[in-house]
Order: structure tokens, then sequence, then C-alpha cells
């Protein structure tokens, strides 16, 4: 027996539509689309009409334009390769007024996107006093093959978080820069700024944007805990099995560094054939597993196996759940386990056997 990740097609892509409904998306896919595989996700929201895409690596970005030969492609890091960018026609961020002087000469033919920073600082134009200098040398410059301005973006880092005002502080500062620019004359073709926790405050796309740029919702997680879970549906289940079931006595530890020390005799312990090995986070473990309907404690992991002490009606070959649409991701980010992003990237894709059904 071996531990199974599994995804639902039919609701994975039904999920992917009441997320989308009639706005414009652009699908975040990168890493591996949340490991979840990127042929499988482009090919999926291509099905429901999303044919705009964005990763950070361009490898990935390469891999979707092989897939998708008509999409739109953004690659939200930049880089130096810029020959395959123009040969793949990816489009590219624009991160600095250093990148750009630095590469002016050699962004022709390239399609950029200028980055604002905002409060996450990981990246972009610092102000709009940048993005002006930018606009306005790219407006004076007569070299015929010269980079193509095509977007504006910037990315929210605060917009799961109700308790404190940083959202509204990144979300005026940023429509301050939109409406300020469109306001002087200027256009771009595309404009997005936000993440699923954004697109769901706001209920859709924000005004004078194109498309919202959304991840995890898409993936079946909620980015904040009171959407309901009627409105984003986890197509995803991972599942080992039960080994076998063991019993022991008040006083016995169990598992690797007395990681667990029964209580009471005839304690019985189901051993199940998934462990850290295979992606399940400490943090995880500290919760349930759900077999025949019921939930268990975990009470130790190991790197192939863990511990769950059950009861009676448990044997040897059932199934145990650690994730499903009734024990969800989502679930256990709000319990502090990680975020969304990190339980799905945990994941060992090479241990766990892989079924898309």
């Amino acid at each position: 027996m071996t531990a199974i990740w599994s995804v639902n097609r039919q609701l994975f892509r039904k999920n992917a539509e009441h997320v989308k409904q009639n706005n414009s998306i652009m699908a975040v896919v990168k890493n591996n689309a949340y490991h979840y595989g990127l042929e499988f996700a482009v090919e999926q929201f291509l099905n429901i009409g999303i044919d705009t895409f964005s990763t950070t690596s361009l490898k990935e970005a390469i891999r979707i334009r092989n897939i998708a030969p008509n999409a739109t492609i953004f690659l939200m890091n930049a880089v130096n390769e810029f020959d395959k960018i123009r040969q793949h026609h990816i489009q590219m961020t624009l991160p600095s007024l250093s990148f750009y002087y630095e590469n002016i000469n050699e962004l022709y033919d390239i399609e950029v996107h200028l980055e604002y920073e905002n409060l996450l600082h990981r990246s972009g134009f610092k102000t709009i006093e940048e993005i002006k200098e930018v606009l306005q040398h790219h407006t004076q410059n007569n070299n015929k093959r010269k980079m193509c301005i095509k977007g504006l973006w910037t990315h929210f880092g605060y917009a799961d978080e109700f308790d404190v005002s940083e959202y509204d502080t990144e979300r005026t500062s940023w429509l301050s820069v939109v409406n300020t620019l469109l306001d002087e004359g200027y256009h771009f073709d595309m404009i997005h700024a936000q993440n699923s926790a954004s697109y769901y405050r706001e209920q859709g796309v924000l005004s004078n944007h194109t498309h919202a740029r959304v991840g995890i919702a898409l993936y079946g997680s909620r980015p904040y805990k009171s959407i309901s879970e009627f409105d984003i549906q986890q197509s995803l289940t991972v599942k080992g099995n039960v080994i076998q079931v063991r019993e022991v006595n008040a006083g016995d530890f169990c598992g690797y560094s007395f990681a667990f020390e029964a209580t009471k005799n005839n304690t019985k312990l189901a051993v199940v054939d998934i462990g850290y090995g295979d992606g399940i986070l400490k943090a995880r473990a500290q919760h349930e597993a759900l077999i025949n309907n019921k939930r268990y404690p975990i009470r130790a992991l190991m790197m192939s196996h863990m511990f769950v002490e059950v009861d009676d009606s448990v044997n040897a070959q059932d199934e145990v759940i650690l994730y499903n649409n009734n024990m969800r991701v989502d679930e256990f980010t709000f319990k502090g386990v990680g975020a969304n992003s990190e339980q799905l990237s945990a994941m060992n894709h090479d241990s766990l056997i892989k079924e898309y059904r």
C-alpha cells in the first residue's frame, strides 16, 4: 500500500468556474500550479475560458506556452534571458529603474508590465515619480526597436489581514497610482493587482483593472476564514492506509524519541503508511486524521509512517484521510499549521502516488 495524492477533475474545474464567474482572471500557476501539476491546471483553466497566466519561473512560462500557444503569459520575476522571452512571446515585469536603464537596449520587442513596490517591498518601482520617469523616457526613445509597455501591476501583501490597516493603506496607495496615471493620459492594456483575498474582499475585479490575479482560490483553498466553504471547493484528497493496528499499555513510548506515551492500557494505535517524507507537516500532525468518517488524533509522525490513536472500529487496510473537502487544507491554515500554499507545496510527489480522477 502507498499513500495517494489525488484530484477530482470535475470538482477542480467546477470550483475554478465558480471562482471566475464572469470576471477576467489571470490564473497564477507558479510552482507547478501550486503542485497540482502545470499541464493539468492550465488545461482545466483553458477549458473554462481563462487564457491569461502568470508564474515566477521562465521555465514554467515556456512550458505554459507549449500547452497554450495563444495564451497571454506574464512572468512576475524579471530575468536576463531576453532572447527566450522574445522567442516564446512572454510578457515580463519591469521591476525597477535600475533594471530599466541597465537593460534598455536588450529589452527590445519585449512587452513589460511596470511594477509598483507597495508595502510588500519585494520588487517594483518605489514611487509614481519613478514610474513616470520610465514612461517619459520610453516616449522620448526614438529607437524603433524598443520594449513595449503593456501593463501596470502590484501585489497586495495584506489583503488577508483584517485586524490591521495595511490593506487599506496599500490599496489606497495603489489606486492613487493607477488613477493618476490614467487621468494624465497614460494607457495600459493590462492593469492587475488583486490576489485571491483581495478579489473576494472586493467582490470582483477593481475598477480600472483588467484582471484579478488569482491563485489559491482556484486550487480550492479559502484565503480567509469568513468565505463560505460552498464558495470555494477543494478537489484534492491526500490519503494513506492503515497497515496494522497495534495495542500498547500505559507507560509505553511509541515512535522515535519518546514521541507519544500511552496513558492507559489497551490503547490502540493505527500504523499508517504516510509521514513527513511524503510532505505531511509536523504542525499538521498535531491535529486529526479521518478514518471511516470519524476524526482520530494523530499521536506521532515519522518519515514514512504515523501513529493515529483509534478505537475498535478501525482495521488494517482502512483509508486514512489527511486532506479532502471535509478536512480541508484551509481548515488547518486557520488552525495555524501553515499557509495554504505551504501545506500544498510540502507534498512529495516523488513518494506519493499521483492520480487525477
